[in-house]
């Protein structure tokens, strides 16, 4: 969410508190510069992340160089 100065001034309690209940930060806008508005004592975003089951662990770079001649069939249908 992008607040003008004068939109957080009017709302800054109800903002904060908003901050606070979801976690998501707010930027605000003033001259043309973004400030950020976090929880600073929230979880960082690598405690954030979420696990996903099926995902390349290591070099991608192994994987363009493996062997797949025993994975690969001719298909003897035409």
């Amino acid at each position: 969410m992008t607040l003008s100065l004068t939109e957080l001034r009017t709302d800054l309690y109800r903002v904060v508190d908003q901050i606070i209940e979801t976690g998501v930060p707010v930027e605000v806008l003033r001259n043309g510069h973004k400030i950020k508005i976090i929880l600073a004592d929230g979880p960082s975003k690598l405690e954030r992340l979420i696990r996903r089951e099926n995902v390349i662990n290591g070099d991608p770079e192994s994987l363009v160089h493996c062997d797949w001649f025993s994975e690969w069939s001719e298909s003897k249908e035409k």
